[in-house]
């Protein structure tokens, strides 16, 4: 496995600050956030300077029912193949539900879902997993994520979920400790056993971000400082191996660049204490043990593990397997954004706090994604897409997600406001069409006209 050292995740909103930031040797990027064709500047000024790209996905829905789409994983090797990049990673999640193997609506969680760690779950993530191993051109890695909620009759733990998943698959492990904190306040899970059932020889690399308590929920935000727990994690996975890369994660409530480089160097400082935690163990010695040198990269720490055989191809999944799932996990899905009844064996109160957290979550990312809302409706904004959110799931990405929105405000018979009401029907005129509205002076001028007319 390729050493990569330390990284940061690559976000437009710091691009400059990275940039400059001394001891970078790798940036991951949002897959779905980069074209092929037309790569931002950043990244192809980092590429010249021998800056490693890797693309992070987070649409593919590995841990889904339906087998990955062909579209999704062509666009994913596109972006593999634009930026050089070693290797590509994605998540061990279900990301959409329903459909053809429920005879039901297609609906987007707009957000990363656990899988239900059982047999069924894993035989067609496995699947999955050789599927997508065959459309990419580089190799592939996977992330656990962080989790709200348990499912119900799960049949094993996090460690060996993931350990039977790299030995039959043969796929490489993004461990991020930053999840493995928040399963552990919110499911109770102790990270230290998880790491101890890991094939620690399969990671590619790990993944350390920032998180907040509420109400004795940890919410993995990537938008706070990384808390000291989430170090001790680090310190305890480098006491058992050197990890060939560690990245700090930040999506959001981006501090200035020198604080992230604090958080940089806090990292490499609890690296550098699981290093020297594991080279005292190894010698029985009063005198310090000599420690991988703090050069900003792992590849001094200890020799890459040796590449393992590729495994036998792992069995094809029943259809019959395919559907429990699928009518297992478009149960939830529902329950979450549809307001349908909670499948039983599922914490109420966690779910009801899983719900709430992805109508936020949807109401800040169509805020990015169609600023003009927030700034039509003001603050009337956030309450009416949480009203929407809670009984109109997401069906075709937030860009739809917008337009439905603001056509159900209107047909509602909001906002109050004429003027506002005139504003956002204006927005949705705009963009609901199958072309754009003309921007021709003339055409432009008779709408004006008209709007002025219809005033009177």
């Amino acid at each position: 496995m390729e050493r990569l050292g330390t990284g940061i995740g690559w976000r437009p909103e710091i691009a400059d600050a990275v940039e400059r930031m001394p001891g970078i040797d790798w940036v991951e990027a949002v897959a779905e956030n980069v074209c092929p064709g037309h790569l931002p500047d950043s990244l192809l000024r980092l590429r010249e300077r021998g800056v490693t790209v890797i693309p992070h996905g987070v649409s593919l829905g590995l841990g889904g029912a339906d087998r990955p789409d062909e579209a999704r994983l062509t666009a994913l090797a596109e972006r593999a193949e634009a930026l050089g990049a070693p290797l590509v990673t994605e998540h061990i999640a279900f990301v959409r539900a329903g459909g053809s193997l429920t005879a039901s609506p297609l609906l987007e969680a707009g957000h990363l879902l656990p899988v239900p760690r059982t047999r069924d779950a894993l035989d067609v993530l496995c699947e999955n997993i050789r599927i997508a191993q065959d459309a990419l051109p580089v190799p592939l890695a996977v992330e656990n994520i962080a989790a709200l909620l348990a499912w119900p009759g799960e049949e094993m733990t996090e460690g060996q979920f993931l350990y039977e998943l790299a030995d039959r698959t043969g796929v490489r492990l993004l461990i991020d400790v930053a999840n493995l904190h928040t399963n552990h306040v919110n499911r109770g899970e102790d990270p230290a056993k998880a790491l101890a059932e890991l094939p620690v020889e399969a990671i590619a690399y790990v993944h350390v971000a920032g998180g907040v308590e509420r109400d004795g929920v940890w919410h993995d935000t990537h938008a706070h400082p990384v808390p000291a727990q989430v170090l001790a994690i680090l310190t305890d996975l480098a006491s058992r191996v050197s990890p060939p890369g560690v990245l700090l994660e930040r999506d959001d409530n981006f501090p200035e660049p020198a604080e992230l480089e604090r958080e940089l160097e806090a990292i490499q400082g609890a690296l550098t204490k699981g290093w020297a935690r594991s080279a005292a163990s190894r010698v029985p010695s009063r005198e310090a043990a000599p420690t991988p040198e703090a050069t900003g990269t792992a590849a001094s720490a200890q020799p890459a593990p040796s590449t393992a055989p590729t495994p036998p191809a792992a069995p094809r999944s029943s259809d019959g397997t395919r559907q429990r799932l699928a009518l297992a996990q478009t149960a939830l899905l529902s329950a979450l954004v549809a307001g349908t009844p909670v499948p039983d064996g599922f914490d109420r109160v966690r779910l009801g706090v899983q719900a709430r957290a992805l109508g936020v979550k949807r109401a800040d990312v169509v805020a990015k994604v169609a600023p003009e809302l927030p700034e039509i409706l003001g603050d009337l904004y956030r309450p009416a897409f949480l009203a929407y959110a809670h009984s109109h799931p997401m069906t075709g990405g937030y860009r739809r997600d917008a337009l439905d929105f603001a056509g159900q405000v209107l047909l509602s018979g909001g906002p109050e406001d004429a003027e506002v009401r005139r504003e956002l029907r204006e927005w949705w005129l705009e963009r609901s069409g199958p072309a754009p509205r003309s921007t021709r002076p003339t055409v432009r001028l008779a709408r004006a006209t008209r709007r002025v007319l219809l005033r009177r």
